[in-house]
């Protein structure tokens, strides 16, 4: 595992496609990213801890991270020691996965999301 590159689970992918459809949001990184943070939000650490990333979902550090690169690695790296683990790549690598994962779990369960200003309610709440 590595930060070249972000892979998502088909299940993830299914779910992003119908959070693209309910939101508006064309990108899969832009959803990702809000499904990461609202994941960081959660203070327990994830239930998953393998996730077999097998869809075509795939995109680099890069363009998940945008500009904001810096931020999101150091949040992850900070997840990882609240965890109890040394951030290493591979574990900052697994600490990514496992909370987009986690995050976009939780979006596409939401009942009341059904459009994008019910997801910046989210953030704003």
């Amino acid at each position: 595992m590595s930060l070249d590159s972000v892979r998502l689970s088909q299940p993830a992918k299914d779910q992003l496609i119908r959070l693209k459809r309910i939101t508006g949001i064309k990108h899969w990184n832009i959803l990702c990213r809000w499904a990461l943070a609202l994941s960081l939000q959660d203070p327990t650490p994830p239930l998953v801890r393998n996730i077999s990333t097998d869809s075509n979902v795939e995109m680099s550090w890069k363009t998940f991270a945008g500009g904001y690169s810096e931020i999101y690695l150091a949040l992850l790296k900070q997840r990882c020691l609240a965890d109890g683990h040394e951030p290493t790549e591979e574990s900052v690598s697994h600490t990514l996965t496992i909370h987009i994962h986690r995050g976009i779990g939780h979006l596409a369960g939401r009942q009341d999301l059904k459009s994008i200003g019910d997801l910046i309610s989210l953030a704003v709440a």
